[in-house]
Order: structure tokens, then C-alpha cells, then sequence
């Protein structure tokens, strides 16, 4: 079979498409060898949770790693286009040959076990990398923490990057049970990175009761985010902390310094001369992304309400510098996600909203959207069927203009909205 024929069957092989706990995946990581217990090979682990700044996160770390020498796999999910997108080496995607053997020996292993897409897939990227020899695993949790199949692995390092409402209907309807779920990736006396600023206390209760090492962001390591620089202080285990200084980046400084944190706590070096460089090397798609063209266009594949509001802050600093400047956002949403939250977090920034629908059954409809906005005084230009039928319509009708560069269009509100725009509007080509 393709790898496009095994991703269709495992989308029909269990009855639901999450369905949390253990208990299925961890005979089958036994017997395929990929757990503490019965793997040969014995890598270091560096597991991330989080509301949102997990793959930005991770993409720090790898390339901090991979530029000091040593060997990677990161595993990161949802793909926006390509699957092999979830399963990296050494900052490269692994290709469809390396998958699909993967996935054959997940099924060898399964004995009828039936296992959701996401555990599937996730025990395919942990045999792969078992076969690799690497020095160290990065794990992107896919949700939650405490029962989210990455882990059955455990980790010598923990993070968990930020605290939010997202997922209430499996992982509670409070920042206190969902923070306590997030934590669960963490161990007994290994270190418990967070760089969630406003740490609900019964979190911090939990973390003691676990009995995790905690690092906890402007307490035990911190950053200062100048114009024109961005300059971190690290903890160590034992000693004074360490500097590091980058020039303002794409990603948000709070996760840069939560990857240096980690790294600093790992056995491997992380020379202040290699951050700039391995900053500098990454090209997270859909994280805030600026697009250049004729009429910019802004990537960013947001889906709740701290996500909006760090991009709003984000859409004020560039409006400030730019007075001038016109939000146009190009905005799908999945059903089960908190949309007017979301909506309101944007609506001093965003000028003209344009809804699209998505390729999903778990699409909310643009024509809902639209109602939405306009009961919130928001001005909506139609109702579009895909977010790329929005975007191409608008670059024509604003590039007429002889002020496009004082507008922006906004893709946002899901990592579907993104993918869509990314495959189908071919003037996206050059990166800012």
C-alpha cells in the first residue's frame, strides 16, 4: 500500500477518531519494543505539552541540537499538507518508504488491537526512531499530557508551554483541570519546564505532589524582550545561569527560553554563538508567518482564544509601526473549538472578516461565522467555500490598489485554513 492508503484505513480502523487512555497502546508499544523497558536503545526523551507553543517549542530544540552535532527525531503533529511532516531526522521529513515500514511493523505488533489514528502513527514514529540510533527524542504531545498516547514514553525532561481553555470536552472546562492534565507528562524527580506565566495554584499543587524538579518561567529562568534584541537568562542544575542573546524572531521569546531551559537542563552543550544561527535556520509554517507579495499575507494557524490574543498583540505592534495598515482576515474554524472567544480576542485589529468553509465534517459553516460577527458589530464581506477561494479573490481586488502595502491578509483559525491557502494560492512563494 501507499502511504496515502495506510493514512485512509487508520482513519476508519477504530470507532473513534480520540479516544483518550493507555491501556490499548501500551501492550502494543511493548511487543514492538519501542517502551523504557524493552528498548535496546536508551535516548534521551524531551516531552512537550501545552495549550499552544509546542511545535515552536520543539522546532527550537531541534534545531539548537542538530546544529550542536547530535542526532534528532522530532515528532510533531497535526501536518499541514504532507503527512511525513509529523516525523523529522535531523530537521529533514522522513519519506514515505521509512513510514510505511514503520506502520507494517505497528501492525505486526497490533494482534487486533484496535488503536486510534493518532496512536498508530505515534507508535510508527517511535519504532522508526528506534531504528535510527539517535541521541535524543523530541515528543509534541497531541492532547492533553496524562493520557495522550506520546506518553508511554518516559521522558528525562519535561515542558509544558502555555495554560489555556482548548479541548474542554476531554480535558475539563477549567485552566486547573486542564493544567493538571498537561502536567502529567512530568516525573518524579525529573525537571518539569513551565513556561506558563499565571500558574494556577492547584497546578503548582499538583506539580509538588508528582514530585517534578520545577522550572518555572520568570522565577527560576527568564527573558527580556528589547527592540532590537532578546536576551534570556537560563537556571542550571548547579551554578550561575546562562546568557544567551538572539535578534527578534518569528516565534515568541516565552517558548525560545522554555527550548534553551530544557536544553540547559539535558547532558548535551548548547554554545551561545550556535543560537543565532540555529534561530535563524527555522521555518515554522502557520506560526505568525509573514508572506511577502504584492498584497502580504500573514499565516498563522491559531484555533483558540490564547492563540488570538498573543496574535493580536502581535497585528497592534505591526499596526503601530504602520498606522496605515488594514487587517483583512481570512477566518475558518472547526466546530468544537470556543469560535466567539476566539473572535473577540481579534476584533479591535481585524478591518474586514472574510469566513470560509473548511474541509472537514468538523467545520462550523461561514455562513455561521458570518452571523456571529456581524452580532458582534464586526464588518463580513460573504461567505466564501474555501479559505484559498478567499484569499485569491481578495489578493486580486486589493493588489488594483495603489496602497496594497498597507494591507494585510490574515489566514487564520486553524491548521485546515492554513493548509488550504498553502496548496492552493501559488503567489504565496516568498517568505518574509
Amino acid at each position: 500500500m501507499t502511504l496515502s492508503d495506510w493514512l485512509n484505513r487508520l482513519e476508519q480502523l477504530h470507532f473513534k477518531s480520540i479516544d483518550m487512555g493507555l491501556d490499548r497502546i501500551k501492550p502494543v508499544a511493548q511487543r514492538l519494543g519501542v517502551t523504557p523497558t524493552e528498548s535496546k536503545i536508551n535516548p534521551f526523551v524531551i516531552s512537550v505539552a501545552g495549550t499552544n507553543g509546542k511545535g515552536s517549542t520543539v522546532a527550537v530544540m531541534e534545531s539548537l541540537l542538530v546544529h550542536g552535532g547530535y542526532r534528532v527525531g522530532a515528532y510533531t503533529s497535526p501536518h499541514l499538507v504532507h503527512f511525513n511532516e509529523r516525523i523529522r531526522l535531523n530537521q529533514k521529513d522522513c519519506d514515505d518508504q521509512q513510514i510505511i515500514a514503520a506502520l507494517e511493523a505497528v501492525e505486526a505488533a497490533r494482534e487486533g488491537v484496535s488503536l486510534t489514528y493518532f496512536e498508530f502513527t505515534t507508535l510508527a514514529a517511535f519504532y522508526l526512531f528506534q531504528q535510527q540510533n539517535l541521541d535524543v527524542w523530541l515528543l509534541e504531545v497531541g492532547l492533553g499530557g496524562r493520557l495522550d498516547a506520546v506518553n508511554i514514553i518516559n521522558p528525562d525532561i519535561a515542558v509544558v508551554t502555555s495554560i489555556d481553555l482548548d479541548h474542554q470536552q476531554w480535558l475539563g472546562n477549567t485552566r486547573e483541570a486542564i493544567g493538571i492534565e498537561k502536567i502529567g507528562i512530568g516525573r518524579a524527580n525529573k525537571p518539569l519546564i513551565i513556561g506558563e506565566p499565571d500558574l494556577p495554584q492547584a497546578v503548582a499543587n499538583a506539580i509538588q505532589d508528582q514530585g517534578s524538579q520545577l522550572f518555572h518561567v520568570h522565577q527560576h529562568y527568564d527573558y527580556t524582550a528589547h527592540s532590537t534584541r532578546w536576551d534570556f537568562s537560563i537556571a542550571r542544575v548547579q551554578g550561575e545561569p546562562l546568557a544567551f542573546q538572539c535578534q527578534p524572531h518569528q516565534l515568541l521569546p516565552v517558548n525560545i527560553a522554555s527550548a534553551l531551559q530544557a536544553i540547559a537542563l539535558s547532558p548535551f552543550q548548547c554554545e551561545p554563538a550556535l543560537v543565532q544561527k540555529a534561530l535563524d535556520r527555522i521555518r515554522l509554517t502557520g506560526r505568525q508567518q509573514l508572506m511577502s507579495g504584492p498584497v502580504d499575507v500573514m499565516l498563522d494557524v491559531g484555533h483558540n482564544p490564547h492563540a488570538a490574543k498573543q496574535l493580536c498583540a502581535r497585528l497592534q505592534a505591526m499596526q503601530q509601526q504602520n498606522p496605515a495598515l488594514t487587517v483583512h482576515c481570512v477566518m475558518g474554524m472547526l466546530a468544537d473549538k470556543a469560535i466567539e472567544g476566539t473572535l473577540m480576542e481579534l476584533l479591535s485589529v481585524v478591518t474586514q472578516w472574510y469566513p470560509v468553509n473548511l474541509d472537514s465534517d468538523r467545520s462550523y459553516c461561514a455562513d455561521g461565522l458570518r452571523e456571529l460577527l456581524q452580532a458582534m458589530g464586526a464588518k463580513t464581506n460573504g461567505a466564501y467555500n474555501s479559505p484559498s477561494q478567499a484569499v485569491n479573490a481578495l489578493s486580486h481586488s486589493l493588489v488594483q490598489r495603489a496602497n496594497a502595502k498597507n494591507h494585510l491578509i490574515l489566514v487564520f483559525g486553524s491548521f485546515f485554513t492554513v493548509a488550504d491557502v498553502i496548496q492552493y494560492c501559488p503567489q504565496l512563494s516568498s517568505k518574509a
